[in-house]
């Protein structure tokens, strides 16, 4: 019999793998990459946050049991990452937080208490608080703007603007296509962080509509500290594969901040923002997958 497993806390986490060409299985209880040769690759599952899975991979059953116990996120990729077409939600998600956010959304006063700490953390400083949704958004437009001709000018790179074809790839120019590449990776990350502590991906505050608005929402928390400056480098050197160098980079920027560290305090403080009281959970309750005898510090069974 293996020992009982034992959940690691998501801020001591690595960030993200990714993963190309195939399968992913259990074997002699290791998780493992097994390629068409049969040659086996060792995943340390249990002490990852999110795996991306690119095109070329297949699953087992197995494998998908085993992440789920362990926590860590299974999200399916395009090529490279530009494009994420489902996520595996690791087990622990916990319906008194979902109904908590649930609950800030539809009330719209609570609503715009919450946007307006996101752009405070933006803005780094208070906003007007007489301004709606709609015109913080204007004003975090033209911030947004400012924000990549800066960071542009300091790599030496003219910007002329955010525009790409998700259809076709190569249209996009290169500092584009560095830029969602990097924001790809950052979105991985926070939705294995919401996930974890037991919120929906599709609530958001300032995003809505979209599977992943909520992700978007607590995404750009950290943006501009960490993935933007990242892609703007890589776009910088010209490389012959600039997606895998905003992968790297963005996977030792990841480390550098401990932004995993950051992500769940971040979506607590910016809920709280909204006044409403956090539900208690109630007596019956679906206990954890992996149960833990000690709180780990964070909300979520994985810590």
């Amino acid at each position: 019999m293996l020992p009982p497993l034992k959940p690691i806390t998501i801020k001591e986490r690595m960030s993200m793998l990714f993963l190309e060409r195939g399968e992913l299985d259990v074997l002699d209880g290791a998780f493992v990459l097994v390629d068409k040769n049969g040659v086996r690759t060792q995943i340390p599952i249990g002490s990852v946050a999110c795996l991306m899975l690119e095109p070329g991979t297949r699953v087992s059953h197995a494998a998908v049991v085993l992440a789920a116990r362990v926590g860590c996120l299974l999200i399916w990729v395009g090529e490279a990452g530009v494009r994420l077409y489902a996520a595996g939600q690791p087990g622990g998600a916990r319906s008194d937080r979902l109904l908590y956010q649930a609950k800030l959304a539809l009330d719209p006063e609570a609503r715009l208490k919450v946007v307006q700490k996101m752009y405070e953390i933006r803005f780094q400083g208070p906003v007007p608080s007489h301004y709606s949704i709609e015109q913080l958004r204007g004003m975090e437009g033209a911030r947004v703007r400012e924000m990549y001709v800066q960071i542009g000018n300091q790599n030496g790179i003219t910007w002329k603007g955010r525009g790409y074809d998700h259809t076709e790839w190569e249209s996009g120019d290169l500092s584009n296509r560095c830029l969602s590449s990097a924001t790809a990776c950052l979105y991985g990350i926070c939705e294995a962080a919401i996930l974890a502590a037991g919120y929906a991906p599709a609530i958001g505050f300032i995003h809505s509509g979209k599977p992943q608005s909520f992700v978007y929402d607590i995404a750009d928390l950290f943006k501009f500290e960490t993935v933007v400056p990242v892609a703007f480098r890589v776009a910088a050197k010209n490389p012959t594969d600039p997606e895998r160098m905003v992968r790297l980079g963005c996977r030792d920027m990841f480390r550098e901040t401990r932004i995993l560290r950051k992500i769940i305090p971040a979506i607590e403080t910016v809920l709280a923002a909204g006044g409403l009281p956090v539900p208690q959970a109630p007596a019956d309750t679906l206990k954890p997958a992996i149960p833990v005898e000690k709180g780990l510090g964070d909300a979520g069974h994985r810590g």
